[in-house]
């Protein structure tokens, strides 16, 4: 795998001409090297079904002349820039007008992607028809043919698929095309046959050449879906619909399994396919950056014109990233994340539960209310599934909806007895029988539950008990949980319900009735095991961003952490911290991380521009006994004045933050504090 990576798109259609015709081999060459491009991907066949080459398993583009891929490879590994050959494998549309037959389908004919042949855009073709046999021809000849180092296949995931050969084959297994569940698991047979038959074509040729296949995503929980791949590539373009939160999110659930990824954006100014859009060079710095801070490696998306030239700009903006991304590789090499806490996600929890019923949404709020509150109060964490080893963490996260089965209890009962500590919140935590009906609590969470509370919104009532919140009623929106104390429980905050509902009788002023300063169960409550939030806290912070919502984790994070929190340093809202480990060279890397973002245009885009500097960002870090060799800036080398004091913290400031700023620790080999 390689830091600097470019995915360089050519989907081109046969409606132009004069294809490749400015291609320049110096010119090319030039771009790459402006770029600091270590290694690119190119096109061998694009979603418009064309090859960019001399073939004999598919066509080449009407109005390309020569081999363009191959001398794209010549010219990059010429400079010595690696190559991968990419293939657009759902996508093909030349095939999908001259074969709809083999083209996928909902249940009522109607076909994926685009609604028809009258509108722009591609179709997606089923993998169950022989369209998968063209296609590992396909990509046989590429290997075969060019001196590749692997393959990446584009748009390519378990489709629920209707069409005359899914039906046929689900009725000679067996299954049931009327049954949604049997649907869905011939996509998952579909897809795996898909794969290994891409594989077997790529190990004919080359077994040791890499494979990825590309569906949008990296879904938590689905482990059997990443096996499929030799590394993982998280597209996330953040003003393409993935935001800022997808790559931390991927990235933090991705890195503890030691699998290789790459956080793949784009020097778009908005997504894929758009020519002439250019994202600021400090956005681009910074999402590299993270990239490198979560463990990964880089990948930047850019699209070639149709004419073969490389654009200039593009690799002036991209080179500003990747020279920095150079200078710093020697303490990004080989890195291990540091994490205290276990965010336990949703989705992942879904995927191991098929059974549950939960929208888009819904999947999607928990873990990304989790993420912002982690992020924002400086956490080390892991975004973990139900595979995961518990063991390693301090604080076991269950957000809001993450309810207990048989296999993860007893997971979870080795965890609490060597002394974990489990924060859940709304229904999670609650005990799911082997019928699917859920208990009580499965730990002493300081309460019992009697199920949904009627109102919403509810009033979360603080007193003195969390630190940090000054007493108030606090309005919550989201679901919350009617819980009593228990006998042995302790109660942190109260809630109160409102007057009444909302309705057409009965409504006060233009929102909701004020707070009815009564009891009306635990909002907040603490036992043995850990702490319970009876709302949906995480949710509710990403749903709507309350102030409380991320008090009141926050106040329950530290409580439980107390003093084994690893690192604790003040940034604002949107800065982020990680630590990694280097252990074959006895060395920490701190990242630091800080870009403001601005909401822009109708569609309300993230957009990072200012590049607003931090000075003398003050850090605290346990040593864990160890003792400290060295401080100092990276790549600078320049060394930082430190103290330790009795407790082993490592305390020092760090000059400058523009961006992203990294401090290494070097460690005295074989040597502890007295």
């Amino acid at each position: 795998m390689y830091f600097r990576q470019v995915h360089l798109d050519f989907h081109t259609s046969e409606k132009i001409e004069e294809i490749g015709s400015r291609f320049q081999k110096e010119a090319f060459q030039r771009a790459l090297k402006a770029g600091h491009v270590e290694s690119v991907t190119l096109f061998s066949k694009c979603h418009h079904g064309w090859s960019y080459h001399p073939t004999e398993a598919n066509e080449m583009h009407p109005h390309l002349s020569f081999d363009l891929f191959g001398e794209q490879i010549r010219a990059a590994q010429e400079i010595g820039v690696n190559v991968v050959g990419y293939l657009s494998a759902g996508l093909d549309e030349k095939f999908a007008v001259r074969h709809p037959e083999c083209l996928a389908r909902r249940r009522d004919e109607s076909i994926l992607r685009t609604a028809d042949f009258t509108t722009a855009g591609y179709h997606l073709l089923c993998m169950n028809s022989p369209y998968l046999g063209i296609l590992a021809d396909q990509v046989r000849e590429m290997c075969q043919g060019y001196p590749v180092s692997g393959v990446f296949l584009d748009i390519v995931k378990p489709t629920k698929c209707y069409c005359r050969n899914c039906v046929a084959l689900m009725e000679a297994e067996g299954l049931d095309p009327e049954n949604e569940a049997h649907v869905a698991l011939m996509a998952e047979k579909t897809y795996a046959k898909y794969a290994k038959t891409m594989r077997a074509a790529v190990d004919s040729v080359d077994p040791s050449l890499t494979v990825f296949h590309n569906g949008g995503g990296t879904p938590r929980g689905r482990r059997d879906l990443m096996a499929m791949n030799s590394h993982i590539e998280i597209e996330s373009l953040p003003t393409g619909g993935w935001g800022y939160d997808n790559l931390p999110l991927t990235a933090r659930y991705v890195q503890p399994m030691d699998m290789d990824f790459l956080g793949m954006t784009g020097k778009f100014h908005l997504s894929w396919g758009e020519f002439g859009g250019y994202k600021h060079p400090n956005a681009l710095i910074f999402e590299t950056a993270l990239a490198v801070a979560n463990g990964g490696k880089c990948s930047v998306g850019d699209q070639l014109h149709p004419d073969g030239q490389m654009d200039e700009e593009t690799y002036r903006i991209i080179g500003e990233a990747y020279r920095r991304i150079e200078e710093r590789e020697p303490w990004l090499e080989g890195v291990r994340g540091v994490a205290d806490i276990g965010l336990l996600s949703y989705s992942a929890w879904l995927a191991s539960h098929p059974e549950e019923q939960a929208g888009d949404a819904e999947r999607r709020l928990s873990d990304v209310g989790a993420l912002r509150i982690l992020l924002e109060g400086k956490y080390l964490f892991d975004v973990l599934d139900c595979e995961s080893e518990f063991e390693n963490y301090k604080l076991l996260i269950l957000p809001d909806n993450v309810k207990i089965d048989g296999g993860m209890k007893r997971k979870l009962d080795r965890y609490v007895a060597a002394g974990g500590k489990l924060l859940a919140s709304g229904r999670s935590g609650l005990l799911l029988d082997e019928y699917g009906q859920v208990g009580n609590f499965a730990y002493d969470l300081g309460v019992t539950h009697r199920g949904d509370m009627p109102m919403k919104p509810v009033y979360l009532s603080v007193e003195d008990k969390l630190e940090g919140i000054r007493p108030a009623g606090y309005v919550i929106y989201a679901q919350t949980q009617r819980a009593e104390l228990t006998r042995e429980g302790s109660a942190l905050a109260a809630l109160h319900e409102p007057y009444f509902a909302r309705t057409a009788k009965h409504f006060c002023s233009h929102f909701h009735a004020p707070e009815k300063k009564e009891f009306a169960g635990v909002g907040v409550s603490e036992g043995k095991h850990g702490i319970y939030l009876a709302s949906a806290m995480f949710r509710e912070y990403a749903a709507v961003g309350s102030r409380i919502s991320k008090q009141a984790v926050t106040a329950a994070i530290d409580r439980l952490l107390g003093e084994n929190k690893t690192v604790t340093v003040e940034l604002p809202a949107q800065g982020i911290v990680t630590l990694m480990e280097q252990g074959a060279l006895e060395r920490s890397v701190l990242h630091l991380l800080y870009a403001p973002r601005g909401s822009k245009g109708t569609e309300k885009l993230e957009i990072i521009e200012d590049a607003i500097p931090l000075y003398g960002v003050e850090v605290a870090l346990k040593t864990r006994e160890r003792a400290v060799a060295r401080v100092y800036s990276a790549p600078e080398g320049e060394n930082l004045a430190y103290t330790v004091d009795e407790k082993g913290v490592l305390r020092f400031s760090v000059p400058k933050v523009l961006l992203h700023a990294m401090v290494a620790i070097e460690w005295k080999k074989e040597e502890k504090l007295p």
